[in-house]
């Protein structure tokens, strides 16, 4: 089969008793990075937040060896590591390397979920036999991430019956390990894992476990399903005994379907605690101006508002209008009545998300819509489209920081999974 293949079988949509892999990449941001610069290579590195150096929020193989994990203070770092190296992240750039391997992936399945930035699913189950095996596929998929991606770039892949036993057996051999979960194997496994190294299992579902008498994933498995019930209800109870005996039927959602937006937002944290009002204000409008473009980019309309502000004080407001919008400057005046600065002294976090979604084309028109107006977005819309987001911005705007619309770790967002599906549409299996 030629690397440039593109398989199109027919669907089958996971469910437990197929064939799934979890691909899994190792210390992803870091590794990137070092692929960019090999200068950095072989040399204990810290990716840190793009507006601050403060907090590492990813650490490459080296510096993790040294015991620099995620999420750790830079100065304390430092104190383990004097020589350890810091760059800012670069989400657009990781979200590239994605892309690319989501075109390596779709040579082997049709089925490809992507979980988040670096980690993806596949159902292997109608094409495994096509490269001799599963072992044989990852090893071909390896090797095309070496040649296509980069020769510093490895993944760990877990390979298994079901998504949540795969997600499991991908962190048993890392860094660039394979491993298989089998029925056979299971308990062994289970016996030497922790309860939250299943996806599904934080640290305070593991809290709430403990205090019914629940320490390990066997014990989880032999566990009555009425104690689990009685602890976390119907739903969750019978969530967790699954987890126990190793039971998921939870199907893949491929990248290339749209997901259903039901709201857009923007979060961001502010470099440093801000009591300067005016900058407050103007970080706020510039979310709200992202909030807009996504709206438009996903040819939508708002009728309801949320507003998060976080720092001295919480500040937490949403309200429903009674007619639809989608420029950042009618996102702004309707989050306006939900909050008042003179409430807080400063300012450290600010969430703003918009909701009641509808197509553009289902909307009534406003009383404040004009042709003109909307000519006019339409020309900034697309200067921005060419030459970045907020290369043209409002007035108030004109000496505050640019905020960029990127991809977020966890691809939380929908809006970049319904991007990301439309550019890959000629791919859909």
């Amino acid at each position: 089969m030629s690397k440039t293949t593109r398989l199109h079988l027919p669907s089958r949509r996971h469910r437990d008793g197929g064939q799934v892999l979890h691909i899994d990449f190792d210390s992803f941001f870091a590794s990137v990075e070092q692929q960019d610069n090999p200068v950095l290579r072989n040399k204990p590195l810290g990716v840190t937040a793009t507006n601050g150096r403060t907090c590492i929020i990813a650490s490459s193989r080296e510096a993790k060896k040294l015991g620099i994990k995620t999420g750790s203070r830079t100065y304390e770092a430092f104190q383990i590591c004097p020589d350890l190296k810091l760059v800012s992240a670069n989400f657009v750039k990781y979200f590239d390397v994605s892309k690319k391997f989501l075109k390596i992936c779709q040579n082997f399945s049709p089925d490809v979920e992507l979980f988040s930035i670096d980690e993806v699913f596949m159902d292997v189950t109608l094409t495994n036999h096509l490269f001799n095996g599963p072992y044989k596929m990852v090893n071909k998929i390896k090797k095309e991430i070496q040649e296509k991606i980069g020769e510093y770039i490895t993944v760990s892949i877990g390979i298994s019956h079901n998504k949540l036993l795969a997600k499991l057996a991908s962190g048993i051999n890392k860094p660039d390990g394979i491993f298989e979960i089998t029925k056979n194997n299971l308990e062994a496994v289970y016996s030497r894992s922790e309860l939250t190294d299943v996806c599904g299992i934080g640290n305070r579902i593991k809290l709430r476990l403990n205090k019914i008498g629940i320490y390990t994933l066997i014990q989880l498995r032999n566990a009555p399903i009425n104690i689990l019930k009685q602890e976390f209800g119907d739903f969750e109870g019978h969530f967790l005994k699954n987890i126990g005996l190793g039971i998921d039927s939870d199907s893949l959602s491929s990248f290339t379907s749209s997901p259903d937006v039901k709201s857009v937002g923007r979060n961001y944290c502010l470099p440093k605690n801000e009591y300067n009002k005016t900058v407050i204000l103007q970080n706020i409008y510039e979310l709200c101006e992202e909030v807009g473009i996504k709206l438009r980019r996903v040819n939508k309309k708002a009728r309801t508002v949320g507003i998060f502000l976080g720092g001295s004080a919480r500040i937490k407001g949403r309200k429903t209008y009674s007619y639809f919008f989608s420029s950042g400057k009618e996102v702004f005046d309707a989050c306006s009545p939900l909050f008042n600065l003179n409430e807080t002294s400063y300012v450290r976090q600010i969430g703003i998300w918009a909701g009641n979604l509808e197509d553009v084309q289902n909307t009534p028109l406003s009383l404040f819509d004009s042709v003109k107006k909307n000519s006019l977005q339409k020309t900034v819309d697309e200067i921005n489209e060419r030459f970045g987001d907020h290369t043209i911005r409002n007035g108030f705007l004109l000496y505050a920081d640019k905020l960029t619309t990127v991809p977020n770790g966890y691809m939380a967002d929908k809006y970049e999974r319904t991007k990301l599906a439309l550019e890959n549409t000629n791919y859909s299996p």
